[in-house]
């Protein structure tokens, strides 16, 4: 098996991006327990949040109000009153009374918590394409050595390597521990 090159490498461990027509769409990642969603809104929606935050609204004016649903398995984003930016059913499960959104750095931040602690999601949405076999094996990696680290907090994994197929780290060695 080829060794990926370390600037591969890094790539697979930062967001991923998911692009349409040459347009990036959304950004994600992931941890042993979360699926983060990045989004930056338009302008005018995050000015207002902005002026909102430091001033109130002024007599008659209208806010625009992000309009998200987050479910086990589906999630809906978009401006209220307008028609859907996202509407779409999600590869795996999330518990959704976990999972919440904010704005900060003027993105749209969604954070899933995972209904399975360390299961690796290829994607985010059914139809939005999957990360390649290379990505995947790294993601694994990563969530492999964030398991090991959180299990043994005494010491320092950063510079752990795995050679050959990488294990699931939701099952390797006993699976997951819970507290």
């Amino acid at each position: 098996m080829l060794e990926p090159s370390k600037e591969f490498q890094e790539k697979a461990k930062g967001r991923q991006k998911f692009q349409h027509q040459g347009r990036t769409i959304y950004e994600w990642d992931q941890t042993l327990d979360d699926i983060n969603i990045y989004i930056e809104p338009p302008k005018a929606v995050l000015k207002k949040y902005e002026d909102q935050v430091r001033q109130q609204l002024k007599p008659g004016e209208q806010m625009p109000k992000l309009e998200i649903q987050i479910k086990a398995d589906h999630i809906k984003i978009g401006i209220k009153g307008n028609p859907a930016f996202i509407d779409e059913p999600l590869v795996k499960q999330c518990d959704s009374s976990e999972s919440y959104w904010l704005i900060e750095d003027e993105e749209l931040h969604i954070i899933l918590q995972k209904a399975y602690k360390g299961e690796l999601w290829p994607s985010v949405f059914v139809g939005h394409g999957k990360v390649d076999p290379l990505t995947e094996q790294e993601l694994q990696k990563k969530m492999l050595l964030e398991r090991f680290q959180e299990e043994h907090p005494g010491f320092d994994f950063s510079g752990a390597q795995v050679n050959g197929m990488v294990p699931d780290a939701r099952s390797f060695m006993g699976g997951i521990k819970h507290n």
